[in-house]
């Protein structure tokens, strides 16, 4: 298809199938204008980078250059399919603001240096702090990027050699609650899901998940079985009139922050119609009894009252749910990132448990992935957790990583939780944190609350170090820039959602003096000069099949098992996904088959956490809850949001995703399909409040909460009632014109507020209260503000709880003409 087609048609044309047949092939292929296949040097092997799809792709090289891309027919994700990121995203790498020297910070200028300068100023910073206050004045955040290599070193470079508990990734706000309901329910990461599970599943529930805009070719997978014989019945939970929503048997659009009662409520016509099955219960799960009792109360009726949802459309969803042969149901933002949202997930694992409907296909359960690695960074170490899925609380399992990286137990930090980002700020803001290593993330503009957040960043007691590909609004800030290699510019392997793991090779160069970030990590311990306890290096590799050796070393015997494979195994053919041992030599395409869990007190990773207040349980607890590894079914109440509509802020603001951009853009907006097809912010809202403030479509508007405000073009939609949608890819700087200091801001998050669900420690991006108003009309020239929008809020049972509003902060809207002193 022509580029124009993949933008205005981002699914690509229909292939239908029927239940229990496979996804036909269909290869998606676009390269540079002016080049034709026949003209392509040579075509290298990888996978997607812009999504957590992980479609496998080949990557199109001439002359030493990346002109394009095509799919890989083989995957067994993809089947040669590729979304409009996957065709179009490639052209960032030879953007010519692409960071090829090292920069330091001089005079309060950014100056370009060498290596050795840069590393020198980090190293000696290390050690500075290192004597004078200990590995917790050193903290990493890094992003769901990167390859499984990198993280591991990474994780060992903090956890085994600094012995810092400071390192989370910014999968922190996209997929922390992903895996925190999964160990809640299976006291295990790893997803109980397969996207073949959409190739026989007779009912597909899509809750907070949009995948028509997040996961453009695992839509198209659901759009083809919708063609075909024998389509499956949608459900999909989202306030807005998504693609999603649009193709739904029954689309529940509940008040943004209610999501617990609202499972709650599916939960309880469950129990009642007795769509239960109870043998799978008695032989797999603890906790039915408790379950059962807490969703008695909540009846269609009353929870109608909460989530303003017609209780016809509750039963007939439960009735949907209830009747399904083959249940596979999605996770993701709309729950992850909304009010109690590990709590509103693991109901979701509730309904899979109750209704035995796990390890058979078409029956998973997909926790879905914003990023292309999370998965790696959660197994690897690179949100701070153990690696190989290993319990920080379990002495048996620190003692065995400590033998794998041959060093004393005592060097790995396990007093406590490891330390998520927002408290990582915390520690930053109060001077604890006095080096922070930011890598191929932007929190200057994907954080909540960015006044805050920069004021944090710019402190001058604290040495910032980024590490990026382009100067992001986070990089202007630093004291140190380290340019960095990216996909297509280096090896290494990542795991997409469904477990399956692709190999990304190396395909051109990267520009100027740019590393993989292998080699900066690798290079960062050999300067220093960490060791083991015989006195060997601490990183014993160097390269990323080495690494990728010493990664399998770390993951036998666990969940996580890649044992199994190898690069060579990799290489030609399809993703393969893990666990993937002796056992399983093929990989495993189901987990959880037959009742058998991760999940035995001295096995699992986790013994789990109280939904309300975060507390860990201890592993007495757990044992007395779960002797037997069994799937545990955990209760929630309802509360309310902590930021409620007042009078001042009637409406509720929620951020998300558009199809066309990644995170902020400093990809993406360099691809020119896909910056034109979406070039600027936009609020979405409702026909009925643009009605009551003689809002239209195309006015510029003024959104604003406690903690700032953004201007934006207005777009009516059938969004419902009270809600208003910003993306939040949008920073401060255009293709055009650069960075530009001053302008009026356009990040959504300097409205979001410093909150976050207390068992996940996920930001919540969707519950701000919020006010907008009109500055231009799209008819003409510009006139008084109007009236701001009031939509009336059922006052039965949602204001009944919740704290005031977060105290305003000063009004920040502009990043700094010139990064600081």
């Amino acid at each position: 298809m022509t580029s124009k087609d993949r933008i205005a048609e981002p699914w690509g044309t229909r292939t239908p199938y029927a239940a229990g047949e496979d996804w036909p092939v269909r290869v998606d292929t676009h390269l540079a204008e002016g080049v034709a296949p026949e003209d392509v040097d040579e075509w290298v092997q990888s996978a997607s980078i812009l999504h957590s799809n992980g479609d496998g792709l080949d990557i199109a090289v001439k002359d030493g250059r990346i002109v394009g891309v095509r799919g890989r027919a083989a995957d067994r994700v993809n089947h040669g399919r590729l979304g409009p990121k996957d065709l179009y995203g490639w052209q960032a790498n030879a953007s010519s603001e692409r960071l090829t020297k090292p920069l330091i910070r001089k005079r309060g200028k950014l100056v370009e240096t060498d290596w050795d300068t840069a590393m020198g100023r980090i190293v000696d910073r290390t050690r500075e702090l290192l004597a004078e206050q200990g590995p917790s004045a050193i903290g990493f955040y890094t992003t769901g990027q990167l390859f499984a290599e990198e993280y591991y070193t990474l994780g060992l470079i903090a956890h085994g050699g600094l012995g810092t508990n400071h390192v989370d990734g910014n999968t922190r706000l996209c997929t922390a609650t992903a895996a925190a309901a999964l160990k809640e329910s299976f006291a295990s990461d790893g997803q109980p899901g397969s996207y073949t599970d959409i190739d026989h599943a007779d009912v597909i529930a899509l809750y907070g998940h949009n995948m028509a805009e997040t996961q453009t070719v695992l839509w198209t997978r659901i759009l083809d079985r919708l063609a075909g014989e024998d389509p499956p019945q949608i459900i999909c939970v989202d306030p807005r009139p998504t693609p999603v929503a649009r193709h739904a048997t029954v689309h529940l659009a509940p008040r943004p922050g209610t999501n617990v009662a609202l499972m709650n409520g599916l939960l309880h016509e469950l129990v009642t119609h007795d769509w239960v099955d109870h043998d799978y219960l008695a032989a797999h799960a603890v906790g039915y009894a408790e379950l059962a009792k807490r969703v008695a109360e909540y009846t269609p009726e009353a929870v109608a009252t909460i989530c303003d949802v017609p209780p016809e459309q509750i039963r007939e969803a439960a009735r949907i749910i209830g009747g399904a042969e083959r249940l596979l149901s999605t996770v993701l933002q709309g729950f992850y990132q909304s009010n109690q949202a590990t709590a509103a997930a693991v109901q979701v694992n509730n309904i899979h448990i109750i209704r035995g409907m796990l390890g058979a296909p078409g029956c998973g359960i997909l926790q879905m992935n914003g990023q292309p690695t999370a998965q790696n960074t959660r197994e690897c170490g690179g949100d701070g957790d153990l690696p190989g899925f290993r319990n920080w609380s379990n002495e048996e399992h620190v003692e065995d990583l400590a033998r794998v990286w041959n060093i004393e137990p005592f060097q790995i930090p396990h007093y406590s939780p490891p330390t998520h980002v927002m408290q990582m700020m915390r520690y930053v803001e109060d001077g604890s944190i006095r080096m922070l290593w930011v890598n191929g993330t932007n929190p200057a503009v994907s954080l909540p609350e960015l006044a805050r957040v920069r004021s944090i960043l710019e402190q001058d007691r604290l040495l910032l170090v980024v590490q990026d590909i382009f100067l992001s609004e986070t990089a202007q800030l630093a004291d140190v820039v380290l340019p960095a290699a990216t996909w297509g510019e280096k090896t290494g392997t990542f795991t997409n959602v469904d477990r399956t793991v692709h190999l990304s090779e190396k395909a051109v160069d990267p520009p100027g003096e740019a590393k993989p970030d292998l080699d900066i990590f690798i290079d960062y311990a050999r300067r220093l000069d960490l060791r083991d306890k015989d006195g060997d290096p601490l990183v014993k590799w160097h390269d990323p099949e080495s690494a990728f050796e010493g990664w399998k070393e770390c993951t036998a015997g666990r969940p996580c098992d890649y044992t199994g494979l190898s690069y060579d195994k990799l290489r030609g053919g399809s993703g393969i996904q893990w666990p993937c041992n002796e056992e399983h030599p093929e990989g495993t395409e189901r987990i959880y088959v037959d009742g058998a869990f991760w999940s035995d007190p001295e096995y699992c990773e986790s013994y789990g956490r109280d939904l309300v207040t975060g507390a860990p349980l201890e592993p007495a607890e757990y044992k007395a809850l779960n002797p037997s590894g069994k799937a545990v079914l955990k209760a929630a109440e309802y509360l309310p949001p902590h930021e409620l509509p007042s009078e001042e802020f009637p409406l509720q603001l929620i951020t998300g995703r558009t199809l066309y951009h990644f995170h902020t853009r400093t990809k993406t907006a360099r691809a020119p399909q896909l910056q034109e097809a979406a070039p600027e912010v936009w609020v979405e809202i409702s026909t009925a409040d643009a009605a009551a403030i003689e809002l239209a479509e195309g006015d510029l508007t003024e959104v604003t909460t406690p903690r700032g405000s953004v201007q934006a073009k207005v777009r009516i939609t059938g969004i419902r009632t009270g809600v208003l949608f910003l993306p939040f890819h949008y920073g401060y700087w255009d293709t055009k014109k650069g960075h530009e200091p001053g302008k009026a801001g356009r990040a959504a998050n300097e409205l979001t507020i410093t909150d976050w669900d207390a068992a996940s420690k996920q930001p919540i991006f969707k519950t701000a209260a919020a006010r907008i108003e009109r500055i231009v009309s799209a008819e003409g020239p510009s006139r008084a503000p109007t009236t701001t929008a009031s939509a009336p809020v059922t006052d039965v049972g949602y204001h009944t709880v919740g704290g005031p509003a977060a105290a305003a902060d000063e009004d920040i809207h502009e990043t700094p003409a010139e990064a600081r002193r």
